[in-house]
């Protein structure tokens, strides 16, 4: 089959690579100049367990399938990781119910390695944490998230596929048998596809809108949740990452590491209603506040703004938290066609296992 992927982010280019090597003629068209200059260019390069999830969710079954073929996949590609582990810490006796409310969430969702510890057990991996109890989660890890979408592209290519930069599809209709896409930008024209993967990222419901006959009620809202990042300037203290109790919107303002060492902190949740990549300095304040709760330690004026992301989310605040929204031909009636809304944390851990199963829904 001709396949058109929409969108060279981390989801796409997973999407790309499999629907290549599962022999299919593959073309990514990408609105930017290069790969990964969306939501993928800005997360925190986790590698999640997938603790959290709820039974049978999309979330819970992607994630923890797709850790494991992440990390096989690094491993043979040559993509640096690092199985650094992480601590989800309670602080008191309500968190500590909550981390013990984890726990029990990943043991249903199939996560391994995982490991209830009291406070000094905790403290004796990580000196510098104050807590009460914590969660080990040996599976966790990060990873060179840009090395591995590299990979993704190079596998891409190497199976005959290949990427159109600067290629916005401005609108698309399927003419039977097959999707007549209309693409603009510098070389704009007009390519019919046996099949479409919408990949687009924060810009997935307005692609969704610009399909002929797509059903608008099909077309979940789009609600921006920027996550903020401040950098620590300091030698690292910890060498796991250091998780709070999750909070609305998010899993709680965490320390991160990067594969140079680096430590920083974040994502916070801040709901917005337009893109903004600039982080607020004044938010540091409720930094030092929430993360002094596990590191009583965090000395003052050491917080520097880094980076942000926005996670594009289905829900709101207050709203339960809802899961990935795969689209295929039985949620909306049109043939070939997937629509990928929703896809946030932990879509980067998630993306080789959402690309299988998109694949087999093109079938």
């Amino acid at each position: 089959m001709q396949i058109l992927v929409i969108g060279a982010g981390v989801i796409g280019l997973a999407v790309a690579r499999t629907a290549a090597l599962a022999g299919h003629d593959v073309t990514v068209a990408e609105a930017t100049g290069g790969i990964a200059n969306g939501v993928s260019s800005r997360n925190s390069e986790v590698v999640h367990g997938g603790l959290y999830y709820p039974t049978n969710s999309l979330r819970a079954r992607h994630c923890v399938r797709g850790r494991r073929m992440l990390y096989e996949f690094c491993a043979a590609h040559g993509v640096a990781f690092r199985k650094c582990g992480k601590l989800i810490v309670a602080t008191n006796a309500s968190e500590l119910a909550k981390v013990e409310t984890i726990q029990k969430q990943g043991e249903i969702n199939g996560v391994e390695g995982m490991e209830m510890l009291g406070g000094n057990a905790a403290r004796a991996l990580e000196g510098e944490l104050s807590c009460i109890g914590a969660l080990l989660s040996a599976e966790t890890g990060i990873v060179d998230s840009h090395g591995y979408m590299n990979a993704l592209w190079g596998e891409l290519e190497d199976h005959g596929g290949m990427i159109a930069f600067e290629t916005p599809v401005e609108r698309m209709s399927y003419k039977a048998p097959l999707w007549r896409v209309h693409f603009g930008g510098r070389d704009p024209g007009t390519i019919d596809f046996d099949a479409v993967i919408n990949a687009g990222g924060l810009g997935a419901q307005a692609l969704a809108r610009r399909i002929e006959a797509y059903p608008a009620d099909k077309v979940p809202k789009l609600v921006l949740a920027k996550g903020n990042y401040f950098s620590f300037a300091g030698r690292p203290v910890f060498s796991r990452l250091v998780y709070p109790t999750p909070v609305d919107g998010g899993l709680g303002v965490h320390v991160t590491l990067d594969l140079a060492g680096r430590m920083r902190f974040g994502p916070d949740v801040e709901w917005i209603t337009e893109e903004s990549y600039t982080v607020d300095p004044r938010r540091a304040d409720s930094f030092y506040d929430r993360i002094r709760t596990y590191w009583p330690g965090l000395p003052a004026h050491s917080l520097v703004p880094d980076y942000c992301g926005i996670r594009p989310k289905l829900t709101g605040p207050g709203e339960p938290a809802a899961d990935f929204l795969i689209a295929g031909p039985a949620a909306h009636g049109l043939p070939r066609l997937v629509n990928l809304f929703g896809i946030e944390s932990p879509g980067l851990t998630s993306s080789l296992s959402i690309a299988d199963d998109v694949t087999k829904l093109l079938n």
